[in-house]
């Protein structure tokens, strides 16, 4: 190892006295077999993942799209569904309906007012027969008169509710539902419930998808782009492309505190998904842009390429190596593949912090979408989301306390309860679509023991909370019956939560849930709670003997009439041995004689 310092005071002596440097070898087969299979893999593993890496990310983007669309489609499905019911129930208020036979209105603004806290409407305005304002959520419109208006119009010649899209001056729409107030045949007024559709535009905003909503004559009437509303899609897209659309609505919804907009968009390649919203012909489009297909599958090649070629030197290193000891030429080829080795350490390490950066901005984007995709849920279902939510929360923590205890067996089945209750939310927002059709067109052979352990699950978590002892008594053999399985189990859900807040007070609270059959199949619920005081107004309207804010007294009403729909009957009545007794009737289905067209139309 002395020579090379030596051979410089060599040539400074005696120039002719230089030795010569010895002559490169050239690479054994063997090493040169071993380079060309290392750069033929890696050129094949690159290849290969790349058409596979796009695929798949063509494919998530493309289902997270289609998600996402059915979730819009369901959230907006079930705004209208939740707010169309209100007029009905109060056309039917006997305060309004006596505020507008004596024309006292002092307490009637303030009465819409509590009914839109609780009840989650935007705006809810009273009319009198000639279309005058005399009550409203919004006290600086009372006294206008709104005759002329389409909704007023359009109530009082329906005898239902009626729903009305209106353009605004500053070329938004309003969606209104409608009902007129009658007494005896005599017209007293109507009641408008405002629905408010652009919450929708703006939690749509802000994430890689242009979304607009078109009525049945192909008009834009919601839409991510303020631009397109008004206009057809052909039109819209002449005004504003979809991937400037996207761009618009990113940069005007983002903060970025780090990067620009521009980082998370590139391209102005996008899909177009189309689906029909079961409302009055309506149409929903969502363009999506490609743009983090590329980024992400780059990403990946590019850590297979820093893989293969520190690979790559370390097997020129070796090499080197062996070549020291029998020329100073192989020491200097080794002492450049160090720096090489260096300098590939240093971009490896650069691109180790590319990737971090790039991970950091991944996670604040998926951040950012759950944030949004939690704006857009509507009270209803949140109102139906929640007990599955709480249960599945319960599940992970013992499952987590599980692993932890080394006991994986047991957490498995933690998981598949985990893995239940999705397919059970996913019941739910399929449930949302069905809400628009017809009563039958949702009806299945069910079995009503499956809707009762449901239904259990669910209320799990607030069971175990209030320390409630339930008794349950089923038969063995299954009760079939011809109904809509989300329906029975969104009445079951309202009378356990009734049974558990009706034994608040007590010291050892009981519910007891009984199925039997013989005409009929009949599920009880008791409690063993004070029971109930007035049970002709138990399913009344509006009607509650809680607290106020602890609820409007709309459950047993609205649980009285899905059982109405689906062929049944909802009764009360307290129990000889104290507490109250809930009785669901449902027609039985004996050996599937009983067809399915006769048991809608029995329903209906």
């Amino acid at each position: 190892m002395a020579r090379p310092t030596a051979l410089p005071e060599a040539r400074t002596a005696s120039a002719p006295a230089t030795p010569p440097l010895p002559v490169p070898q050239r690479l054994s087969l063997r090493a040169r077999a071993v380079l060309l299979a290392l750069f033929s893999l890696a050129v094949a593993v690159v290849w290969i993942s790349n058409d596979w890496l796009t695929q798949r990310y063509t494919e998530t983007t493309r289902s997270r799209a289609e998600l996402r669309l059915a979730l819009y489609s369901g959230n907006l499905i079930s705004e209208l569904q939740r707010n169309s019911v209100v007029p009905l129930l109060l056309a039917r208020d006997p305060a309004l309906i006596n505020a507008l036979n004596s024309q006292d209105f002092a307490t009637s603004s303030q009465r819409l007012i509590s009914y839109r806290d609780e009840i989650g409407a935007v705006a809810l305005t009273l009319l009198d027969a000639d279309g005058r304002t005399v009550a409203a959520t919004d006290r600086e419109g009372l006294g206008a008169t709104l005759r002329t208006q389409p909704f007023f119009v359009n109530a009082l010649r329906a005898a239902e509710t009626v729903f009305t899209t209106t353009r605004t001056e500053a070329g938004a729409f309003g969606f209104t539902y409608a009902r007129k107030i009658e007494a005896g045949g005599v017209l007293l007024g109507v009641i408008v419930v405002e629905v408010d559709l652009a919450k929708f535009e703006q939690s749509w905003a802000g994430i890689s998808d242009a979304v607009l909503v078109s009525d049945s004559e192909g008009q834009i009437i919601l839409s991510t782009e303020p631009k397109w509303r008004g206009l057809t899609e052909a039109e819209a897209i002449g005004v504003v492309a979809p991937a400037n659309a996207i761009e618009r609505a990113i940069r005007s919804t983002a903060n970025w505190a780090s990067l620009p907009s521009e980082a998370f968009f590139a391209g102005e390649d996008v899909l177009r998904q189309d689906a029909r919203i079961p409302f009055q012909g309506w149409r929903m489009t969502a363009f999506t842009t490609y743009a983090s297909v590329r980024e992400r599958v780059n990403g990946v090649l590019a850590l297979e390429i820093m893989g293969f070629a520190i690979v790559l030197a370390l097997t020129f290193y070796v090499i080197s190596r062996r070549a020291t000891s029998r020329s100073m030429f192989f020491q200097l080829e080794s002492a450049e593949l160090r720096q090489l080795n260096q300098a590939l350490s240093r971009e490896v390490a650069e691109r180790r912090k590319a990737e971090a950066n790039l991970q950091v901005a991944e996670q604040t984007l998926a951040q950012s979408s759950k944030l949004a995709a939690l704006g857009e849920m509507s009270a209803a279902v949140s109102h139906e989301l929640n007990q599955p939510l709480a249960a599945m929360k319960t599940y992970l923590a013992g499952a987590k306390l599980l692993l932890q205890r080394k006991r994986p067996e047991e957490a498995l089945s933690s998981f598949q309860r985990i893995d239940d209750l999705i397919d059970r939310m996913g019941a739910i927002t399929r449930q949302l679509k069905s809400y628009a059709r017809k009563g039958g067109d949702a009806f299945e052979e069910m079995d009503l023991r499956a809707s009762i352990s449901a239904a259990l699950s669910m209320m799990e978590p607030q069971l175990k909370r209030r320390q409630v002892q339930i008794t349950r008594n089923v038969p063995r053999e299954p009760v079939m019956v011809l109904a809509d399985r989300v329906r029975v189990e969104q009445v079951l859900i309202n009378l356990l939560r009734n049974a558990i807040d009706a034994t608040k007070s007590v010291g050892s609270p009981q519910v007891d849930i009984l199925l039997t059959t013989d005409d009929v199949a009949r599920i009880s619920v008791r409690d063993n709670g004070p029971g109930a005081a007035d049970l002709d107004k138990l399913f009344e309207p509006f009607y509650t003997t809680k607290a106020p804010g602890d609820g409007v007294g709309l459950g047993l009403a609205i649980s009285s009439g899905i059982v109405a729909d689906l062929g049944g009957r909802l009764t009360a009545r307290n129990g000889t041995t104290g507490g109250a007794v809930f009785e669901v009737e449902l027609p039985i289905l004996k050996d599937g004689s009983r067809d399915r067209k006769t048991d809608v139309e029995a329903a209906e």
